[in-house]
């Protein structure tokens, strides 16, 4: 297929994807309901009559679910319609052309961040600083995937120094899950809501393939030995992946009774 075509066909792919997002976020906040969940702060406070030091928790914001769903969709039709729209699209086709997209892994390290809040909140994670380092790992790994073609342009042998770290950055958050979610469970008083359990496996799943996406194109396998066959799995992925995450929460918590 003529090169102009295939990047054509890739423009209405962005379009149609972008479309898709935009139409589940309205939906979404216009359909749910007003759940929502805490986002807390511990400190010590000193205790007068023991004489001793007892931690505290106190709520920040009980942060809505439905528009916290509705973000992470949002800010993915952004990104498909802005490397759509004119101006942008010459620069996106030109940085494929290279092997490199920066409009993905900017917007995967907020929308995947936001989505990895979400889901820890969903596990019990309430406290404000788990949920920021949290948010913070996911960036990290995001970014280290646009690390990972930056770098991968200029050397003769694939290095996979910046796919490594930011693995193990985008493991440890799921690790902190678990702990809670497991914890949560193991006591009389745990209440994980049933969505949660397969909401955990699920986007594990997910976020690993997205990995694996990066793993074969590097290595060349097969379809994946064309950038552009990568560049449409991991838009297809962003979809399915937000799409499970945000009505799997909605059948769950959001839908009006």
């Amino acid at each position: 297929m003529d090169s102009d075509a295939r990047f054509k066909r890739l423009r209405l792919y962005n379009l149609i994807m972008g479309t898709f997002h935009l139409a589940q976020a309205v939906a979404v906040f216009m359909l749910s309901d007003d759940f929502t969940l805490p986002i807390t702060t511990s400190f010590l406070s000193f205790e007068p009559a023991t004489k001793t030091l007892k931690p505290v928790t106190e709520t920040v914001i009980n942060l809505p679910l439905g528009p916290m769903i509705a973000v992470f969709l949002l800010l993915s039709a952004i990104a498909h319609f802005t490397i759509s729209s004119t101006k942008v699209f010459n620069w996106y086709v030109g940085n494929l052309k290279k092997g490199i997209n920066y409009a993905r892994w900017f917007e995967y390290s907020l929308s995947a961040s936001v989505m990895i809040v979400l889901i820890g909140q969903l596990c019990g994670m309430y406290d404000i600083a788990s949920l920021l380092m949290a948010f913070a790992l996911t960036g990290v790994m995001n970014l280290c995937g646009l690390l990972m073609e930056v770098h991968n342009q200029t050397t003769a042998k694939t290095n996979w120094t910046s796919f490594t770290i930011g693995s193990i950055a985008g493991l440890v958050p799921w690790i902190a899950l678990a702990i809670y979610f497991f914890g949560s469970l193991s006591t009389s008083e745990g209440n994980v809501p049933t969505f949660v359990y397969f909401i955990l496996p699920t986007l594990f799943v997910f976020f690993f393939t997205f990995a694996l996406n990066m793993a074969l194109q590097y290595k060349k396998v097969g379809p994946w030995r064309d950038y552009l066959f990568g560049e449409r799995a991991y838009i297809l992925l962003s979809l399915v992946a937000k799409s499970a995450l945000a009505w799997q929460v909605f059948a769950g918590t959001l839908r009006p009774m």
